[in-house]
């Protein structure tokens, strides 16, 4: 029972974590282009400068996204009521929260019960063993890069990937390591005493968070994917004997919390390369035809 109530919270809090990174967006038709034809407003240049223009959505970079049904999607910000799970901090809650359970296990002798007692229960109904734990940690990393075979767009171009994804493997392993060397745990088959925290569920989870990052405007579905391979591969290293829960829980807990420092660490390694982002700029006009009206857009790279 202890388990399955460790598991549960474990799914709200990553539920919750989607949430709190769900932007709210709104719809909008896009004339056809019968109506930019027939239309004075759009089809004289001299009348475009009287053009009605939305001001939140200048200069902001990925604000919007053409869709294949001639409408366009705007994210709209400020909107939502302010509350736990979507407050500026909340992108912490879920991966501080994974951390914190497994520092309060070191010193709480009923998580370090509930540890021997999963790990117990897991051993004598399963006795085999699958060793894929050594590969899957890699697949949403692997992914982060090969959607863009299949022409699926990330939200940033790959040199500023590359960096989120560089920066928060050196961020994750030199915490890994680090905790791994001063608390010297003992691993379930006493292999060694580098069981705290688990490095592959760390780097797995890190691959995990960056594809829902990237991807989650385009489908939540492909973070939860990266997400259940990076649980699966936590789940494997248990079923191995090469860690306890405690051990996995903090390893997603600090893949995920290496990714959200490599975030915003971004704009920084911007400056140093002297990136200047482009003035780009959306205007929306409103299109009145004969019979027919629409919105006309225009964006300037």
């Amino acid at each position: 029972m202890k388990q399955i109530v460790v598991i549960l919270v474990f799914f709200i809090f990553l539920m919750g974590n989607i949430y709190a990174q769900k932007g709210d967006t709104i719809r909008v038709l896009i004339a056809s282009p019968t109506v930019y034809k027939n239309d004075s407003l759009l089809h004289s240049q001299e009348n475009l400068k009287y053009q009605f223009v939305l001001p939140d959505f200048i200069y902001l970079e990925d604000q919007f996204s053409i869709n294949s049904d001639n409408s366009v999607t705007f994210k709209i910000s400020g909107s939502q009521k302010k509350n736990l799970f979507n407050s500026t901090y909340s992108k912490f809650i879920v991966p501080t929260a994974l951390i914190s359970y497994g520092i309060l296990t070191r010193g709480n002798k009923w998580l370090q019960d509930l540890d021997h007692s999963t790990n117990h229960e897991i051993h004598e109904h399963y006795l085999g063993s699958l060793h894929i734990d050594d590969y899957s940690q890699f697949a949403p990393a692997v992914a982060v890069y090969g959607l863009d075979l299949f022409g699926i767009k990330a939200k940033h171009n790959f040199r500023d990937r590359t960096f989120i994804m560089t920066t928060s493997h050196i961020l994750m392993l030199a915490t890994v390591q680090t905790i791994k060397r001063t608390t010297n745990i003992e691993r379930p088959d006493g292999s060694n005493k580098h069981s705290f925290p688990s490095g592959h569920t760390a780097t797995a989870f890190v691959g995990a968070h960056i594809l829902f990052k990237e991807y989650k405007d385009v489908s939540p579905w492909i973070g939860i994917a990266g997400y259940t391979i990076a649980t699966g591969t936590g789940v494997l290293r248990v079923t191995n004997k090469k860690h306890w829960i405690s051990d996995v829980v903090t390893g997603a807990g600090i893949g995920m919390l290496s990714v959200e420092i490599a975030y915003m660490l971004l704009p920084v390694f911007h400056d140093v390369l002297g990136v200047k982002n482009s003035n780009k700029s959306l205007v929306i006009a409103p299109s009145f035809g004969s019979g027919t009206y629409g919105v006309g857009l225009a964006y300037t790279f």
